[in-house]
């Protein structure tokens, strides 16, 4: 079975997070998509984001009536940094060599693959499903193949409507005291409510 594995912080998820999950499911035609919450996120140790029990519980309200979606706790409850390649290994061992799995990320974060941990293993064990980010140019596959040797051949650059909405905005338009309706799905704007989040 063909699995999509959507990492990120999704502090909070919005709608462009689900809108990007349901568009590479079904042109790719997979079995469902894994969303995994970052325990640790270590691209971001600069930052606070919000707690990972709040975080789950966002995702959990976001994804539910999607019978496709799923949730995976696996690196909020792993101790320490969040590395992709950690948990694609323990994701193999979980659902066996049956399971492909097709990691999706934006333009941008593609960029820095070079710099994940061990990514020349990491483009052995899964396919990259880059989708496109706002003001970002196309990934140089070229580039990237030079810095990591084949793994060109393990990236699918998708096309698909750029969707212009991102946690930060979010984040920033709650502190400001604005409205977030449609940016996230109503339950989660609930949430934010009532648990004061980001303000």
């Amino acid at each position: 079975m063909n699995i999509g594995i959507f990492g990120g912080t999704f502090d909070p998820v919005h709608s462009g997070h689900l809108f990007v999950a349901e568009e590479v499911r079904i042109q790719l035609k997979l079995g469902s998509v894994l969303f995994i919450p970052a325990g640790q996120p270590w691209l971001k140790v600069d930052r606070v984001i919000a707690p990972a029990r709040h975080r789950i519980a966002m995702l959990n309200l976001a994804i539910a009536s999607n019978l496709e979606f799923q949730l995976s706790t696996i690196e909020v409850e792993r101790p320490g940094p969040s590395y992709t390649v950690d948990t694609i290994r323990s994701l193999q061992a979980q659902m066996g060599s049956q399971a492909k799995f097709l990691f999706i990320l934006g333009w941008d974060s593609l960029d820095e693959l070079p710099q994940w941990k061990e990514p020349s293993e990491l483009t052995k064990m899964c396919k990259f499903i880059a989708i496109p980010r706002q003001n970002h140019p196309k990934p140089d596959l070229d580039s990237l193949d030079r810095a990591i040797p084949g793994a060109a051949a393990s990236i699918i650059l998708l096309d698909m409507p750029i969707i212009g909405i991102s946690s930060s905005e979010i984040r920033k338009r709650v502190a400001e005291g604005k409205s977030i309706r449609y940016w996230v799905p109503e339950k989660v704007a609930e949430y934010i409510k009532e648990h004061r989040l980001y303000q």
